[in-house]
C-alpha cells in the first residue's frame, strides 16, 4: 500500500511538472508571431470601420495558425519568404517584394517558409471598430 502511494505521488508530481513545462513550450510557440501596430484610424464614410496597419514578424518556421480577419487584408512581404494557405485554394509562396490580398473572413494560414530566417510582412486591413484583428479557427 505504501509503495503504491509513493508511485502515485511521484506520477502526480511528474505530471504537474510536465504540464507546467508543456504550457511554457506552447506559450513560446504562440509568441513566434509578433505584430507591431503602426497605425489605427477611423475610416471616413465607413461607420464602425477602421484601418489598421501593422508589421507581422514570423520567426523561422513559425505559422500564424488558421484564422480570419473581419475585413479585407492587404499585405506586402518586406523580408523573407511566406507560404500563404487560403482555405479551399492552393498554397502560394510569396517572396520579399510580393503582395497578396485576403477577402474579408477568408480562413487562411501563413507560414514562414524558412527554418533559419525570419519573415516580415506589412499588413493593412479594414477592421470592425472594437473587434479583434484576427479570429482563430480550429
Amino acid at each position: 500500500m505504501r509503495r503504491t502511494m509513493i508511485i502515485l505521488s511521484l506520477t502526480l508530481g511528474l505530471g504537474i511538472v510536465l504540464g507546467a513545462l508543456g504550457d511554457r513550450f506552447l506559450s513560446a510557440q504562440q509568441q513566434s508571431v509578433k505584430r507591431t501596430e503602426i497605425l489605427k484610424t477611423d475610416l471616413e464614410d465607413m461607420a464602425g470601420k477602421e484601418g489598421i496597419m501593422y508589421i507581422a514578424e514570423l520567426a523561422p518556421g513559425a505559422a500564424t495558425g488558421k484564422h480570419f480577419h473581419p475585413g479585407p487584408e492587404f499585405a506586402y512581404v518586406i523580408d523573407g519568404t511566406l507560404t500563404l494557405e487560403p482555405q479551399g485554394k492552393a498554397p502560394m509562396t510569396l517572396k520579399a517584394g510580393e503582395a497578396f490580398h485576403n477577402p474579408a473572413k477568408m480562413v487562411h494560414d501563413a507560414k514562414n517558409a524558412s527554418t533559419t530566417a525570419p519573415a516580415k510582412v506589412l499588413v493593412f486591413l479594414v477592421g470592425e471598430k472594437g473587434q479583434h484583428l484576427a479570429t482563430p479557427v480550429q
